[in-house]
């Protein structure tokens, strides 16, 4: 039997319309099986401990495991990737970091595009990097600091990986102070830090869960955050920018997950991680990495990725910054 015309076009809108009603229904029901968590590091530092407290606290909220799944290498961008190249349903999602801003900009024939391929859903923490000195340089804040440069060009030096948040957090504040402090490539910021103990460097801008135990030891002098507020961890230390007007500079991490995901999700994700957020315990795990909470909506968190990529590029493109 043949069908009429207005039958057929009838037949064909609802089988268009059905791999929608497909999505819709999946993500309501969402999660049903297992969530991949993929981090763009290996186990054991500051993005894996928050990744997997924050994988923990929603696994039990949503009903279904969430585990993290280490990806180290090319700086995340091979974590990066995967998730890029993933299924849009939910069950892949990112663990971002500041690194993936910098990233747009410091690798010039990456895969894809940040901004573009990954959906912002959550922020979860910042964490600042700490000016720290060696005892035996006689500076004891910011300003000392910036006329003991300018008065001796060229003679202070900070160690930290080519191209990674600390290098830049250094070259932020030479580019806004005019000093000239050498920056030394180092595969490891321990290395960096022992070096910077033993006196062979003499500034560290260096993530603060790395160097706060030598800043309590006595073995290094801190004269500054580097976020626009003070640590609730060390508040007696002043913020550079009370000092150095708008600089700022931090570590951030966040949840992402490969564009076109259902907005369902994304919203279900993000409420569930603003509740971790809100849990009192949870930010006692995180005050312990001297971190604050970071709670954002997606459009929110989506603003942060967009200025700090181009924040970060500015500073690159200035300081000619380089990855091995």
């Amino acid at each position: 039997m043949t069908l009429c015309r207005r039958s057929f076009l009838c037949l064909a809108t609802c089988f268009a319309a059905l791999p929608a009603a497909l999505r819709q229904s999946s993500a309501q029901n969402y999660p049903t099986r297992p969530v991949r968590l993929i981090l763009g590091y290996g186990p054991g530092n500051a993005p894996d401990i928050v990744a997997r407290l924050i994988g923990q606290w929603l696994s039990e909220r949503l009903g279904q495991p969430v585990f993290i799944d280490n990806r180290p290498g090319a700086g995340s961008n091979i974590g990066t990737e995967a998730v890029v190249r993933a299924p849009p349903d939910g069950y892949t999602l990112l663990y971002v970091t500041t690194a993936n801003a910098i990233n747009a900009t410091l690798y010039q024939q990456l895969h894809y595009d940040f901004i573009r391929d990954i959906a912002a859903v959550a922020g979860v923490i910042r964490v600042p990097n700490l000016v720290t000195v060696n005892p035996k340089l006689n500076v004891s804040s910011i300003p000392q600091l910036i006329a003991y440069a300018k008065a001796n060009p060229g003679k202070l030096n900070f160690g930290a990986a080519n191209g990674g948040t600390v290098q830049l957090s250094g070259e932020l504040f030479k580019m806004m102070t005019g000093v000239n402090i050498v920056h030394v490539p180092y595969r490891n910021q321990a290395q960096a830090a022992t070096d910077l103990i033993a006196g062979q460097l003499q500034v560290s801008f260096d993530v603060m869960p790395t160097t706060i135990q030598y800043v309590r030891s006595g073995q290094l002098r801190a004269l500054a955050v580097t976020t626009s507020v003070r640590s609730q961890v060390l508040p007696d230390v002043p913020t550079v920018s009370e000092f150095v007007t708008s600089y700022e500079a931090s570590s951030w991490h966040g949840i992402g997950a490969p564009k076109d995901t259902a907005g369902e999700i994304i919203q279900r994700l993000n409420k569930e991680v603003g509740a971790a957020l809100g849990d009192p315990a949870m930010n006692e795990h995180l005050a312990a990495l001297g971190g604050v909470p970071m709670p954002m909506s997606p459009i929110e968190f989506g603003k942060l990725i967009a200025d700090e990529t181009a924040k970060w590029a500015e500073v690159i493109k200035i300081a000619d910054a380089k990855i091995d």
